[in-house]
């Protein structure tokens, strides 16, 4: 891509815009139809954010709370703890399923190429 990808500078030598070549143009703007991928990130930040996970405070007390809710022993509080923890590792489970989405269709692409 790097010889599809041509800067415009100033007069001061900063880069203001980029010429694409149509091929690359085409494939940058069908990317961005998919509302799925995660735009934006690299490669090694979609690597990491697909294999990460709660921190470990987090999953401790997760797990304790479930063990709680199993045995009924949860206050209000903890409840609510436990409903917002789960929330977090559905919304982190969605990204995370996002990101090796997005790492399948940049490397699919690649390898087209």
């Amino acid at each position: 891509m790097s010889d599809s990808v041509h800067y415009v500078t100033n007069a001061q030598g900063e880069k203001v815009g980029v010429l694409l070549d149509l091929e690359t143009y085409q494939q940058l703007t069908n990317l961005s139809v998919d509302s799925e991928l995660l735009i934006g990130l690299n490669l090694d930040e979609l690597q990491a954010l697909a294999e990460s996970s709660l921190y470990s405070k987090a999953q401790i007390q997760l797990q304790e709370l479930l063990i709680k809710n199993f045995e009924n022993h949860l206050s209000n509080e903890e409840e609510e703890t436990l409903d917002r923890l789960l929330a977090q590792v559905d919304q982190l489970n969605i990204l995370k399923t996002r990101a090796r989405y997005t790492l399948n269709i940049f490397k699919n692409k690649h390898q087209a190429a």
